[in-house]
């Protein structure tokens, strides 16, 4: 698990009231918090969930911009506070011109078929444990090769689609899919329109992973699942080009980048 070292120091009446920070302030990036416990935590004035042993999460969107406020109080007052600038990421752009009208937009059932699933995505990631779940790090679910990346965009026929959120894993159908980290299994469905066999893990304080294309799904809503165990095979179902694992996170509504948390990769 790959971190930057943000620690900082406050010094409020001849008092010192530390807070460990660990992560990236970049679009698409988390920050990590070490508090102590029974603190309250706020980010641009908003309080924000923090575990019983203190510790916190922070996530900034593709496409966010400006400065974020965290204010951290103590159970006896002290206060820290620090203002992070969010560093712009680039982002690979595809224009592709001269496709069919039919693949670019979905017919209306198909349109209706995926708000439909997309409202039940969105009712599974607001389940959002108090309990740290992701302070253990983050392993790779899958080994194989990196087909697509976070934040990347395609323009068809002059129309700007949705970016790519996920981290794309190529690797043959049936490879196996493990849980990068501790987490509570809050949706699986074997066929949604576009992301196939998907499954979505609580990581604990709104911070998540969901899974896409699966062609087989090994654990059931409601279980918790241990880093490293097994939940699922790669696949290719959904609308695929071929069997890849898509890892996608998100830190409450913002959508992040899960390579961003990882070391390289050994070979499979």
């Amino acid at each position: 698990m790959r971190f930057v070292l943000a620690s900082v120091l406050l010094f409020i009446c001849h008092a010192v009231y530390a807070v460990e920070l660990t992560g990236e302030a970049v679009q698409g990036g988390l920050l990590f918090g070490q508090a102590e416990p029974g603190s309250s935590v706020l980010l641009d004035g908003a309080e924000i969930a923090i575990s019983p042993a203190g510790q916190f999460v922070i996530g900034f969107g593709r496409d966010e911009t400006g400065e974020r406020e965290l204010r951290v109080v103590s159970p006896t007052g002290e206060t820290f506070h620090a203002s992070y600038p969010v560093r712009k990421s680039q982002y690979d752009i595809e224009r592709v011109d001269g496709l069919p009208p039919s693949t670019v937009s979905p017919d209306p059932a198909a349109t209706a078929r995926i708000r439909e699933e997309a409202r039940m995505v969105s009712t599974a990631r607001q389940h959002r444990d108090i309990q740290a779940y992701y302070a253990g790090g983050f392993n790779w679910p899958a080994k194989g090769r990196i087909s697509g990346v976070y934040g990347s965009q395609r323009i068809l026929n002059g129309q700007p689609r949705n970016p790519h959120y996920g981290l794309d894993i190529a690797a043959p159908e049936g490879t196996s899919v493990f849980a990068p980290a501790d987490g509570l299994v809050t949706l699986t469905h074997p066929g949604m329109l576009l992301s196939g066999g998907t499954i979505i893990l609580d990581h604990g304080q709104g911070l998540s992973s969901t899974f896409l294309h699966l062609s087989a799904i090994l654990v059931e809503a409601g279980t918790f699942v241990k880093q490293g165990d097994l939940i699922a095979r790669v696949g290719a179902t959904g609308r695929a080009s071929g069997p890849h694992l898509d890892w996608r996170m998100n830190w409450l509504d913002r959508r992040v980048n899960p390579q961003l948390l990882m070391s390289p990769m050994e070979a499979p």
